[in-house]
């Protein structure tokens, strides 16, 4: 006769391994394991994990017995994962017949319980915890593990220094890429990727990729996503997180929705290919001026803004600033500016990354000593010689070249920015002639002081270029030097106004050329650039000219070949289009 297994509990006051554990109370249970706190006999507090009555009801001793076996396998090997920001395991102990899983007692809240008190998270509270949490589950899946139940209840902020601790592995299962796994009725709604509803479900790093990506949306939106099944067989569409939360970007946006994708071939297929889609943006802040019509400063205030730090090799370093995307109004108003200016149309771009200044001496000479592949670049080109200076005498096809070398070595899709993401990247949200305000002040910009405009008064004439970022004032993107100091090579072909121009923000290039070729792998498009004969755009002005040439909207033509001293340019990257 075949024999059941009966269910046990455990109970408070309850001793476990000969008394080396007294059991004070129960945390909680899922759909997998129970969680109970005990006591050693030093006064010091464990939880102890077991399976719950659901997995002991209805099962034959045998079948618990197995069940329970490879329960104590993923203990033993979870034991071996000793990480930060994984719950440490002790041992394993026996009590009728039961086995518990001894682990670390973590003081704190998870993050359900913080996201229910504070709202959704910032970016970078949650980067941080994606971050700390993701090098947890590259350790885990090193191992051959998988989580399989990561989400916001199941990640504990500790106390003490708030760090991230990826508890409750009683789903972690042994996995090889393509394994069909069993246990599908365990999983949690809104957390669980479509594969954890098949009977027949493959499981991989890909799994617990979707889950975090679940939890990363609820931390930044205080919403759960649409349960998978849900998403699968009613063909519901699932609500981009900036629906919910506007302050999102829209890389973050893409990353969670990417780590969100039904069907697992189309997830990263680990972690780290994941978090990069997070990108490695840091913070940083700056000072945003504004002046009043006579060019006097009437507000100084704080901007924060994203960036990447790339390492170009002997100290060099490049900073590119995330520009979000946008709407707005391309040109001069009435009143203001040139015929070439108009007609004023609206425009929508992109996110892109900028320069947070033009290209320096510095990083110019060496991205210079980078392979080459089409041009040679004469590696200290500039009259005014300094490091941080920017670069100038510099054609429009040398910055292609430039370019060119920098994408290979990086892999990255450096380009020069369209006529329409520099004036929107200029303007950073701003509608008056200058983003400081109405007029230009030399104590804010380097040009020819002898010029004035609208109320502004005269001010001094450098006759040079100035070191960039030496203003100590940037937009409210973050980009330093817009106004004055050198010209700023843009991609588009030249032409004498807006009429029939493209609306989407991509270059402007002869017969209406315009499409996303120049974004993807457009470094297979070097040979054709090399052609262009057609005169090329700049923006920002420069510092022998007067303000006027320094506006927002101005914009001057040049031969592609041209090289002078007046002449610079600052660089883009292209993100991946949503």
């Amino acid at each position: 006769m075949t024999q059941i297994w009966q269910p046990v509990i455990w109970q408070p006051n309850q001793q476990l391994d000969k008394g080396k554990y007294t059991i004070t109370g129960i945390l909680g249970g899922g759909g997998f394991g129970s969680t109970y706190t005990a006591k050693d006999k030093s006064g010091k507090t464990f939880a102890i994990k077991t399976l719950n009555t659901q997995q002991q009801t209805n099962k034959t001793i045998a079948e618990f017995t197995s069940l329970q076996v490879s329960f104590v396998n993923e203990a033993l090997r979870l034991a071996r994962c000793h990480h930060p920001h994984i719950v440490q395991v002790y041992e394993v102990v026996e009590h009728q017949g039961l086995m518990g899983m001894v682990m670390e007692y973590i003081q704190g809240q998870n993050l359900a319980e913080f996201v229910e008190d504070n709202g959704p998270m910032s970016h970078q509270q949650a980067l941080k915890i994606m971050e700390q949490i993701g090098a947890a589950l590259t350790l885990v899946h090193s191992q051959e593990l998988l989580h399989r139940d990561i989400k916001p209840q199941n990640i504990m902020l500790r106390r003490s220094d708030s760090s991230a601790v990826l508890i409750d592995f009683g789903l972690a299962r042994q996995f090889a890429y393509g394994q069909t796994g069993t246990m599908t009725n365990s999983r949690t709604e809104c957390y669980a990727p479509i594969e954890q509803y098949k009977r027949q479900g493959k499981f991989g790093p890909y799994t617990d990729v979707y889950a975090l990506a679940a939890t990363l949306y609820n931390l930044r939106t205080g919403k759960s996503p649409i349960p998978a099944n849900f998403r699968d067989e009613l063909k519901l569409p699932l609500p981009e997180p900036k629906q919910h939360n506007p302050q999102i970007p829209d890389w973050e946006n893409a990353a969670i929705l990417k780590g969100l994708e039904l069907e697992a071939a189309n997830r990263p297929q680990s972690v780290a290919e994941w978090l990069k889609l997070l990108g490695p943006f840091t913070t940083f802040t700056f000072n945003i001026v504004k002046v009043n019509a006579q060019g006097k400063e009437i507000s100084r205030s704080q901007g924060q803004a994203k960036q990447i730090i790339t390492d170009l090799g002997n100290g060099i370093t490049l900073e590119m600033v995330y520009i979000p995307g946008g709407t707005f109004m391309m040109g001069s108003p009435a009143g203001e500016g040139y015929d070439d200016e108009k007609p004023q149309h609206q425009v929508t771009i992109k996110p892109f990354l900028m320069g947070k200044y033009p290209v320096t001496q510095a990083q110019w000479r060496q991205v210079a000593s980078f392979p080459k592949l089409q041009i040679d670049l004469d590696p200290n080109p500039s009259y005014f010689k300094g490091e941080n200076l920017p670069v100038e005498c510099v054609s429009w096809y040398d910055c292609i070249e430039f370019c060119a070398r920098l994408s290979q070595k990086t892999e990255k899709n450096y380009r020069l920015p369209s006529e329409a993401e520099w004036e929107y990247a200029a303007r950073a949200g701003t509608t008056t002639a200058f983003h400081i305000g109405e007029t230009l002040t030399t104590d804010l910009a380097n040009y020819d002081g002898n010029y004035t405009y609208g109320s502004g008064a005269k001010g001094v004439y450098r006759e040079k270029t100035t070191p960039v970022g030496h203003f100590q004032h940037a937009n409210a993107f973050g980009l330093y030097d817009i106004h004055g100091n050198v010209w700023e090579w843009c991609l588009d072909d030249w032409h004498d106004s807006y009429t029939g121009a493209p609306t989407n923000g991509l270059a402007w290039l002869n017969e209406n050329d315009n499409d996303y070729h120049f974004e993807r792998n457009w470094i297979h498009w070097l040979k054709e650039i090399f052609t262009h004969k057609n005169n090329k755009l700049l923006r920002g002005g420069f510092w022998f000219d007067g303000p006027r040439a320094c506006r927002s909207a101005h914009r001057y033509y040049l031969d592609p070949g041209y090289r002078y001293l007046i002449i610079g340019f600052r660089i883009g990257i292209s993100l991946p289009r949503t």
